[in-house]
């Protein structure tokens, strides 16, 4: 039995949390032990973990660096649960990853980018470099990613791995379903849907300002066009006094936070997401797996997951006349549409799937602890 200790920060229903999940879920379970460690766990999202038996274990914030009451904590559990595979991802897991499976003397390291670290400072970039030296792995969630390891902090080439994020094969979305979403909305049937899904922290990042002002220019010329906005967040009411301030209320649908996101996508005839930044960009591949044409911007790992002019539109970040007429492309041909939907969902069955992703994943635990065993003889 390999016992994986993982280790993350918050436990939400973020990317990362998900991938976690669907570790817990689909781990061959004769084969891993696994526990995850997190800084905190918040709404409903953790209880599926226990549903799998996987155990969750709060701590609380990592202060700094050198928080060394919170290195104690993971130090005891790492004393009790006897890891052979310490993974963590996210900045708070890669630090007590690292520094703890070092000082412990776990055998196998693992540490993972999950971000689009263009912003990141050069104090954040050295930081990141010391923490890969003890790491035997550390694992890109995109193309992007991996060329920020090797090309910018200069992490050793033989030990970045690319493991593409993977997301859930959706269910089949009934009829019944899609008329109480199109009811709920009042979108017509003679109306094309633009849709996007994303948390509303901040513009800087998701950028949904620049899909509203995009779509009310479309708007003043096509009446049978709505834009429906799926998350929540700080920046929320901002967005809704923007649509208010362009006169465009009537055809922008603000659905909040949803549990039922399949029913969403399967509403929408195209997929809009014009983030500044994004390591990977699940939603991406979601929509790709519900066969919907994307628009996105040409950034971190959306740049490799979209084929420009075959799965959808690749555009500059922060160039709203391009989203516009991209945009305005799509909601003219629904052939073109269909086109590019069925090539997407293809690539995504082929490179987006969980079951991808834990294969991967589990094919590097194992391909770790065989090679240590192997020195070790």
């Amino acid at each position: 039995m390999i016992r994986v200790l993982n280790i993350i920060d918050t436990m939400g229903s973020g990317g990362v949390e998900r991938r976690r999940l669907s570790l817990a879920k689909l781990l061959d379970k004769s084969k891993f032990e696994l526990k995850i460690i997190c800084t905190n766990a918040v709404g409903s999202f953790p209880d599926e973990f226990k549903k799998h038996d996987v155990e969750i274990i709060e701590i609380g914030d990592l202060k700094s660096f050198l928080d060394i009451r919170q290195h104690r904590k993971v130090i005891k559990i790492i004393n009790d649960f006897k890891p052979h595979i310490i993974h963590g991802a996210v900045f708070e897991g890669v630090t007590m990853a690292a520094i703890n499976g070092f000082y412990k003397r776990v055998p196998i390291i693992i540490l993972e980018e999950t971000s689009d670290p263009q912003n990141r400072t050069w104090r954040g970039n050295l930081l990141m470099k010391l923490l890969c030296i003890p790491a035997n792995k550390v694992i890109g969630v995109s193309p992007a990613a991996t060329n920020y390891l090797k090309n910018k902090i200069k992490v050793s080439q033989d030990k970045v791995v690319l493991i593409n994020n993977g997301v859930v094969v959706p269910n089949i979305v009934s009829d019944e379903t899609k008329e109480r979403i199109t009811q709920e909305h009042k979108l017509l049937k003679d109306e094309v849907v633009i849709g996007s899904v994303g948390r509303m922290n901040s513009d800087a990042h998701k950028r949904f300002s620049d899909l509203i002002n995009a779509f009310s220019i479309l708007a003043t010329k096509n009446k049978k066009i709505k834009l429906v906005l799926v998350g929540d967040g700080p920046e929320k009411s901002n967005y809704e006094d923007l649509v208010i301030k362009l006169g465009i209320q009537s055809q922008v649908v603000f659905a909040g936070y949803q549990n039922e996101i399949e029913a969403y996508y399967a509403v929408f005839d195209i997929f809009c997401l014009v983030s500044a930044y994004e390591a990977f960009g699940l939603v991406l591949a979601e929509a790709m797996l519900h066969k919907l044409p994307v628009v996105a911007t040409n950034v971190g790992g959306m740049q490799y997951i979209i084929d420009d002019n075959e799965t959808g539109f690749l555009v500059d970040k922060f160039d709203i006349e391009a989203i516009r007429k991209k945009l305005n492309i799509l909601c003219l041909d629904a052939d073109l549409r269909q086109q590019f939907g069925d090539k997407g969902y293809v690539k995504a069955m082929k490179n987006y799937t969980e079951d991808r992703y834990v294969k991967d994943v589990a094919d590097l635990y194992t391909e770790l602890i065989l090679n240590k065993q192997l020195r070790n003889n």
